[in-house]
């Protein structure tokens, strides 16, 4: 069987069209991501896409090096079928999500590869098409409506709008939303803005304006009043922050806090996705896939697992048209939707790669 024989981190910078804000003071202007590339002892190369996100995981391009530094050497030599030593290796590292997660992903494909076969072939679909959303970050009306006039005439007509800053202006945002896109669907992400004391009212209101569910509406230490939210079913509530890994989601699971699960494999890889997958059913909660605001070629590993059982919601997959450009010909939408049998033909682009890369 194949080893590892090479882990090679090659970060880039992709500019985006306009900035993405979010949560109290969260915002990104360009994708500075770490292209991962891992190698086999029979040539095969798997790659992945690690998003380093400072102010939600702590994590840098520099803490992406560091963490590689210590977890390399253990990981060289070891056969990459051997699921179960990688993922001991991994799990004895706390922290890192995404640097394990790129890990984890570059390694199934670099497995898939030296098996005579693609990501797209190993990973058999549960159905054959998903719903795609787009996230609006936090902005005036005439960016907004702009972003999302862009990404509809792009064929995307799901939509997830930031709220829980002012209740006013989250009600004005998401009426000019439903004038200009009246066959658009809208949720919303609070980022864990709201208070116990104001959770109700703001879910009350956002139900009535028309909205699917909410993210994270509280903060993840207040879990007896997420717990209390989630039972008086005023809008369903999508856990995300409060779900990183599998043993959060057990922990959310047993205290019912959430119905859908917004799944993030750039955090979780394949291997543990699938299986907080596979609890997330056993528990009857719905999920949806989101691509953790990936380039297209991030957002096409992402997009294999949104075909998986279980997953049964819109999937953020869309982020990369707010990109610059890219190095992955990630599939046009149609009618909102994508299709598994267009994900075929997506692969990297070593050279359109190249411009974008950092020495």
């Amino acid at each position: 069987m194949p080893s590892i024989k090479r882990i090679t981190p090659r970060p880039f910078r992709l500019p985006l069209k306009g900035t993405l804000r979010w949560g109290r003071a969260s915002e990104l202007a360009a994708l500075e991501h770490v292209l991962l590339e891992v190698e086999l002892s029979d040539g095969a190369v798997g790659r992945a896409e690690i998003p380093p996100r400072p102010t939600i995981y702590g994590e840098t391009i520099s803490t992406v090096r560091a963490a590689l530094d210590y977890l390399t050497p253990q990981l060289l030599g070891l056969e990459a079928e051997d699921t179960e030593t990688i993922q001991q290796v991994l799990n004895q590292f706390p922290g890192h999500l995404t640097t394990k997660g790129g890990l984890d992903i570059a390694l199934w494909e670099a497995w898939a590869q030296s098996e005579g076969q693609t990501l797209w072939q190993v990973l058999e679909p549960h159905h054959s098409q998903v719903q795609v959303s787009y996230i609006l970050g936090i902005a005036d009306e005439a960016e907004m409506l702009a972003d999302a006039q862009a990404v509809y005439q792009a064929g995307v007509r799901v939509l997830k709008v930031k709220v829980g800053r002012d209740l006013k202006d989250d009600l004005a945002r998401i009426a000019a939303l439903r004038e200009h896109f009246p066959d658009i669907k809208l949720y919303a992400d609070a980022n864990e803005t709201l208070s116990p004391e104001d959770a109700e009212t703001y879910l009350r209101l956002w139900a009535e304006a028309g909205l699917l569910y909410v993210e994270e509406p509280l903060p993840i230490a207040e879990v007896l009043a997420r717990k209390r939210l989630r039972k008086a079913a005023i809008l369903p509530l999508i856990a995300d922050d409060s779900a990183f890994t599998l043993r959060d989601l057990w922990r959310e699971a047993q205290l019912d806090t959430y119905d859908i699960l917004n799944l993030k494999p750039a955090r979780t890889g394949y291997t543990q996705s699938l299986q907080m997958l596979a609890l997330n059913r056993a528990e009857g909660k719905r999920a949806m896939v989101g691509s953790q605001a990936l380039s297209s070629f991030g957002a096409y590993q992402t997009a294999l697992m949104a075909f998986q059982e279980g997953v049964s919601e819109p999937c953020e997959l869309a982020f990369h048209l707010k990109a610059e450009g890219g190095f992955c010909n990630f599939p046009p939408l149609k009618d909102g939707w994508l299709y598994w049998e267009d994900l075929a033909s997506c692969h990297f682009d070593p050279q359109a790669f190249e411009p974008y890369a950092l020495s």
